[in-house]
């Protein structure tokens, strides 16, 4: 607070343009506390600060400071006040500015020493007084921009009366108009318009005099009513804005911002402040009684409006927007007691939901007369429909206006028989003794009293119930609109148990609901205890097949297994009773029966037949077992093919006759083998190669033909031995592989199993002149190839067989095939596929060979492609794959090398790079173009052109290899893998190691077999064409020659050549499994050393990304046989496309 100043009244700060009486003034105004944010910019020498005066909004002051004597002499004042300059409001912020001591910083500064000799009085601020300083100082509202203030002014416009077309003598009502302008404060004070103008505020911004702050709320207010004004109407242009016609709401949000800021609101008469109203206008209708005879006068019906507590005469009232949202009003016409004699404008907003009909009504100062007949008519049918829309009132006390009816919503809710609940919905409304019942939704053209504000709150309050009883909603617009209460519904099962155990307790408690319900209620409660599944079976004429028989009770009480199933497909979570038990059907075992029911069917052909389960099915039935009670019939077919399922198989002697010493994994194999033929199964043997799994089937051989022999002697057999209806001594097994695998079953089979009689069939028996009867006849076991099997099908079919062993099973892979339609066909109980590579490109191929070993293990094609194929290969489904994996489980057993032989020597392998010397490079890059752009507009359709586009594959992969396989002329370009692959035969020749060589072209093993001559290097060769095939091997297996070429295709199987521990693979290929069988016919059971495996790749080639290719597509087989994750085995166009793309 400034102390008072000494005699003189003299300040530090020299003020030569403000006048004594001003100085005065302005001290009284420092001391009162009126200054607040005072700033000073030394620098500048501009202190600002505002100023509280007689208005209502504080004014914007501006000194300007020079430094002067030692000091600071005021050049001039500049206020928003009406005097302008160097007034009392300028001396008022200088005399506190002295008195801050943020400020008094600045002022003496320590230049000024003579300034401060002067202030003995005032001590230095310590460093920390300075800092605080700023936050004790007394704050004031954001500092607005200076400049000449703007004012917002306003006129009414009386029009003049004027006639209607009838020449009625009658002026109608004129229309008021209100009229709003810029103006801006002049230089004697006043508001005037100057060059202020709508039209010109664009520019007026840019004159610094004008208060920035104001032209921008000029600019907004301009720009709020042209966009919601008639534009015929509304111009820039013109030099007043009308306001009856703006239409946006924001207009009053805009006056109390200029409120804020300091833009004046004034009348045009007098310059006198125009009022905006603090509360919203009250609009309403008043009922009153004319006449001195309540039977004779009637009752009289009056507009009221109040503004700010104090009613107004309609007749000074305008309104303001379209539709209107305020009004306007004048003094002067006793609108507003005390209201001085000249002439103010009263703005005031309007409540919202006004009509514009009531609005209208009012503002025309209508008065309406009921006559006394007609006030009981009135009462009773117009007074409640006008309370909705209007606020209506009684100041005369003998007007007694009536209590309005109340809604209730009434529901009836009548439950019958089978859980079943029929409802319906109205509204009652009361008045006295007398209840009216109203349809719960109005119907089109129904204008009757209804008090819909109460209807809503009550349908508010008892929420959507539809969202548990879904048809407890109906559309609104009777088609997809938004959902409504049903005026009626009815409900059963399920839906009747949700509506009475949740939401008729909620209406009973909802305010304003009066429930009523007839008939029984049935003693919903959830059960106990959970269900019970019971599992059986049933023999039917089907060999293999049974019915499949499931119950399900709870608690005594039986349940429709339909029912249920129906339920869970549905995704219900609850399955109610008769009795109105009810149980959860979110459990785990239900959900799974039902999974397991799915699938089941799904794999039957003839979906419409009863549910059934094949013998081959062992997984699906463990599952099935695990959810439920199995009963007699059912337990006994469990004992029949319980030795699938884990630990189920017994051990069993070893036959006497088998001349080999089974390892531990050897004996599991044979015991689960035995198992499969007693009970009259088949399976897949898919061992990894090498593992002994054709020594596994013969010792399956040798016991069969000892149990025969024994079984002709006592007739008897028990649960440990072989069944003996199955080989009667003359019945022998029929061992199906390729032609160059004969062979060595042959040899195996005399080493192995030499009391077995064999008759290995290399031709076919027309072509030898031979009886089938005959030839065959004393065999226990008949070896032929896949080819002469086909041919001589229909000799083989005519006898029966112990069995059908398919070595190489991978050979009726395609279930299209003649081979695969004649083992499926041939007539034997035992079947048995094996093959280390049970699917090499896709799952149709496992589905094939369990079809023809386990033919009601998955049903036909089509329905195993729909249920496993699609979703494994083409969505990735995991489940499914798992799922696969449970089912074909019992019937395939599968071991890895890594798994179960410990002593086997590791094998090593390594991808030796080859890169191209440069004259090979030029031409493969050649070739590549010119195919790259004839192969990648075929690849769209792949099956049609499939042969061009695997020419292509091939011709760039033999241009990998050699360019003279492609073109001879380009026998000079030399080979750059033939290079590398001596760089290492080289050195192992020389260390008395031995190799394979393996390709898939016989032509570039024809340039390896020059090469070894040409060095001198002792071999072995065998491909497809080789007619002594035995003799070859047995020349590499018992001789000296360090290398063995051989083509991939004929010594994929087969063979076993552990005499080799080195491997070279001279061109890859994207299925791995060829390329694993060659490995494995060194890396197997027998093999001592450690095998090095070389895989020659040229880089910059198609054989890179077929490498690429190859590692995606081998982990089908890994997925299907033990691994988690997936991936497609089919060769796409997008694989393809990536073998030809850069």
């Amino acid at each position: 607070m400034p102390s008072q100043p000494d005699d003189s009244a003299a300040l530090a700060i020299q003020t030569p343009a403000i006048n004594d009486r001003s100085l005065a003034a302005g001290l009284a105004y420092a001391m009162g506390g009126r200054v607040s944010g005072i700033s000073f910019d030394a620098g500048t020498g501009l202190m600002l600060g505002k100023v509280r005066g007689g208005a209502e909004v504080p004014y914007s002051t501006t000194a300007k400071l020079v430094r002067k004597g030692g000091g600071w002499s005021c050049t001039v004042g500049v206020c928003s006040c009406p005097v302008r300059k160097d007034c009392k409001h300028v001396a008022a912020l200088l005399f506190a500015a002295e008195d801050n001591p943020a400020v008094r910083v600045q002022l003496l500064s320590p230049a000024d020493v003579s300034r401060v000799s002067r202030e003995q009085s005032v001590p230095a601020l310590s460093d920390w007084e300075q800092a605080l300083s700023p936050l004790i100082s007394q704050a004031g509202p954001a500092q607005p921009s200076g400049g000449t203030p703007l004012a917002l002014q306003f006129e009414v416009e009386e029009p003049a009366p004027h006639f209607s077309y009838t020449g009625r003598r009658d002026p109608l009502r004129s229309v008021r108009q209100l009229k709003a302008r810029p103006v801006i404060m002049g230089a004697k004070g006043k508001w005037i318009r100057g060059d202020v103008s709508w039209n010109t505020l664009s520019y007026l911004g840019f004159k610094r005099e004008c208060n920035q702050a104001h032209v921008e709320w000029m600019q907004t207010f301009l720009a709020a009513h042209t966009a919601g004004a008639n534009r015929t109407y509304s111009s820039s242009s013109a030099p007043w804005l009308g306001l009856n016609t703006f239409a946006g709401k924001n207009l009053w949000s805009l006056l109390e911002e200029a409120r804020q800021i300091g833009v004046a609101l004034v009348h045009s008469r007098g310059q006198e402040p125009v009022k905006v109203a603090a509360d919203p206008a009250a609009v309403g209708l008043n009922l009153g009684r004319y006449g001195s005879d309540a039977q004779e006068g009637g009752l009289e019906l009056a507009s009221t409006i109040t503004v700010d507590g104090a009613e107004v005469d309609p007749a000074s009232v305008g309104t303001i927007g379209r539709p209107a949202h305020g009004i306007f009003l004048t003094s002067g016409g006793n609108s507003l007691p005390g209201v001085a004699a000249d002439e103010v404008i009263t703005l005031a907003p309007l409540e919202s939901g006004l009509s514009e009909e009531l609005l209208a009504f009012v503002t025309a100062g209508s008065t309406l007369h009921i006559p006394a007949r007609d006030e009981g008519r009135f009462l009773t049918g117009f007074y409640p429909k006008l309370k909705q829309t209007a606020r209506v009132t009684a100041a005369d006390e003998s007007v007694e206006l009536p209590e309005l009816a109340v809604p209730t919503l009434s529901l009836l809710a009548n439950y019958g028989t089978d859980h079943r609940v029929r409802l319906h919905w109205e509204w009652h409304y009361k008045s006295g003794n007398i209840v009216t019942a109203q349809p719960l939704w109005r119907h089109p053209g129904d204008h009757g009293y209804r008090d819909d504000p109460a209807e809503a709150r009550i349908l508010e309050a008892v929420g959507q119930p539809w969202d548990m009883v879904p048809k407890l909603a109906e559309s609104a617009t009777g088609g997809w609109g938004t959902p409504r209460l049903a005026a009626t519904a009815e409900l059963s099962g399920l839906d009747t148990l949700a509506f009475t155990e949740e939401v008729l307790p909620k209406l009973k408690a909802t305010p304003g609901v009066d429930v009523d319900t007839s008939g029984d209620i049935a003693d919903y409660r959830e059960a106990e205890e959970a269900p019970v599944v019971a599992i059986s079976t049933k023999a039917t004429d089907q060999r293999d097949w049974f019915d499949l028989g499931i119950v399900i009770t709870l608690e005594g009480q039986p349940v429709s297994f339909a029912a249920l199933f129906s339920a869970l497909a549905a995704g219900q979570t609850r399955m109610l009773l008769p009795s109105g038990a009810y149980f959860s059907l979110d459990l785990p075992e239900l959900h799974q029966l039902r999974a397991l029911i799915d699938e089941a069917r799904s794999l039957q052909d003839n979906k419409d037949a009863p549910l059934q389960i094949s013998r081959f099915q062992a997984g699906l039935w463990d599952e099935l077992a695990q959810l439920g009670i199995v009963d007699e019939q059912a337990a006994a077919w469990r004992a029949a093919v319980g030795g699938l399922l884990e630990d189920g198989v017994q051990g069993l002697p070893l036959p006497a006759t088998l001349n080999a010493e089974l390892r531990p994994y050897q004996l599991e194999g044979y015991n689960w083998l035995s198992f499969l033929y007693r009970h009259s199964l088949g399976g897949v043997l898919a061992d990894d190669m090498g593992l002994g799994k054709t020594v596994q089937a013969l010792a399956l051989m040798c016991a069969a033909k000892e149990h025969a022999a024994s079984s002709a002697e006592t007739e008897t057999a028990d649960a440990t031995t072989l069944n003996p209806k199955q080989n009667d001594g003359g019945t022998p097994f029929l061992v199906v592989a390729p032609t160059s695998v004969v062979g060595n079953w042959e040899a195996e089979a005399a080493r192995f199993a030499p009391g077995l009689t064999v008759r290995a069939v290399g031709e076919t028996f027309a072509k030898s002149g031979a009886d089938p009867a005959e030839a065959l006849a004393g065999a226990d076991v008949v070896i032929t190839s896949y080819a002469l099997f086909r041919i001589d099908y229909e000799s083989y079919a005519g006898r029966q067989w112990a069995g059908l062993v398919l070595d190489e099973a991978q050979f009726v892979k395609n279930h299209q095939s003649k081979a695969y339609q004649c083992a499926r066909k041939l007539p034997a109980a035992f079947k048995l596929a094996i093959t280390g590579t049970p699917l090499e490109n896709n799952l149709m191929e496992f589905w094939a060979l369990t079809s023809i070993v386990a033919p009601g293990l998955f049903a036909s094609p089509s329905r195993f492609a729909e249920y496993y194929q699609r979703p494994v290969e083409k969505n990735g489904d995991k489940a499914q794959l798992d799922k696969l994996r449970r089912r074909v489980r019992p019937l395939m057993m599968r071991r890895t090398k890594e798994q179960v032989i410990k002593d086997l020597p590791p094998k090593q392998e390594q991808v030796l790079e080859v890169v191209l010397n440069p004259r090979h490079q030029k031409v493969y890059q050649t070739h590549l173009q010119r195919e790259r752009q004839k192969i990648l507009g075929l690849i769209e359709d792949v099956n049609k052109n499939r042969f061009t586009i695997f020419q292509s594959l091939t011709l760039l992969r033999q241009l990998s290899l050699d360019a003279s396989l492609v073109d001879e002329s380009l026998s000079g370009v030399r080979s750059s893998k033939l290079d590398v692959l001596f760089e290492q035969l080289e050195d192992l020749v020389a260390e008395g190691h031995r190799a394979l060589i393996f390709s898939q072209f016989t032509g570039f093993l024809g340039k390896v077999r020059e090469r070894l001559t040409e060095e001198n290097i002792e071999f072995c060769y065998l491909d497809g064409g080789t007619r002594n095939r035995s003799d070859v091997v047995n020349e590499f297996k018992n001789g000296t020659a360090p290398v063995f070429l051989i083509s991939l295709k004929a010594g994929g199987f087969g063979l076993n050549l552990t005499e080799a521990d080195y491997v070279f693979l001279l061109d890859p290929w994207w299925n791995p499994a060829s390329e694993a069988q060659a490995v494995d016919r060194t890396h197997r059971i027998g093999q001592a050393r450690n095998v090095m495996v070389y895989r020659l790749v040229a880089k910059d080639t198609i054989e890179e990304k077929v490498m690429a290719l190859k590692a995606k597509k081998s982990q089908l087989f890994a997925d299907v046989m033990e691994g988690d994750a997936l991936s497609s085995g089919t060769l796409t166009a997008e694989d393809l496309a990536g073998l030809f793309n850069d």
